[in-house]
């Protein structure tokens, strides 16, 4: 089984990519990682991402995807896999569809986390640091014991500049846009499982684990 967690950023598609893949037993792909270790790896397509990365350049769609194949026809791939913050764009959907087909492959299903703009906010603008020891808190999931300052060395606590609620919002608007323009595309080939994902993240998991039970696998492996 192939799958695809979509979801803004926010919405746990890490966290449940990794829960998911250990339970089901694909591999867990996320593009990131995945640059880094062909780049540490050497590998030829590793080392032309990283010539982008380096200059702070997006990697191309045709290595990105080169990459993601030459990942996939690994062995431990055979059971199948999960992407994690790829495709980003229909064009880089639409080659994933045709580089898998070419493979005899395909996309089962694509797992749309759906969560409230305010708790989205919520969980991006909660987190704070501390200067001095750089222990790191959340207003909602691990707050200090008194507000604004650290537990164990009593500074002041600060933020991140990309954890200000204006940059998080400008965040969730750029990224809205790409994600449901994917999800009306795989909406249209009925590959699109929305999941709420409010709530604590076991019940999150639960929800996910109940869809992909009801996918139809088809003629699909990596």
């Amino acid at each position: 089984m192939n799958l695809i967690l979509l979801g803004l950023p926010g919405a746990g598609k890490g966290t449940q990519a990794q829960i998911l893949a250990e339970q089901i037993g694909l591999i867990h792909i996320s593009t990131g990682d995945m640059f880094r270790d062909a780049a540490s790896a050497g590998t030829e397509l590793g080392r032309r991402a990283q010539q982008y990365m380096n200059k702070g350049e997006l990697v191309p769609d045709e290595v990105t995807i080169a990459m993601l194949l030459e990942r996939i026809a690994q062995p431990d791939a055979n059971p199948g896999i999960m992407l994690d913050g790829f495709p980003r764009t229909i064009q880089q959907a639409e080659e994933l569809d045709h580089s898998l087909s070419e493979r005899n492959s395909l996309i089962d299903a694509v797992l749309y986390i759906e969560v409230p703009e305010e708790q989205l906010m919520g969980r991006l603008t909660g987190r704070w640091t501390c200067p001095t020891c750089s222990a790191i808190y959340h207003e909602i999931t691990n707050p200090p014991k008194i507000t604004g300052q650290c537990d164990n060395e009593g500074a002041k606590l600060t933020q991140r500049a990309d954890d200000q609620r204006e940059t998080v919002k400008a965040r969730l608007d750029t990224n809205r846009a790409w994600t449901e323009r994917l999800a009306e595309y795989y909406e249209a080939d009925a590959k699109l499982y929305p999941i709420d994902g409010t709530g604590d993240p076991e019940a999150i998991t639960k929800r996910l684990m109940a869809a992909i039970e009801t996918v139809p696998v088809q003629a699909s492996g990596a």
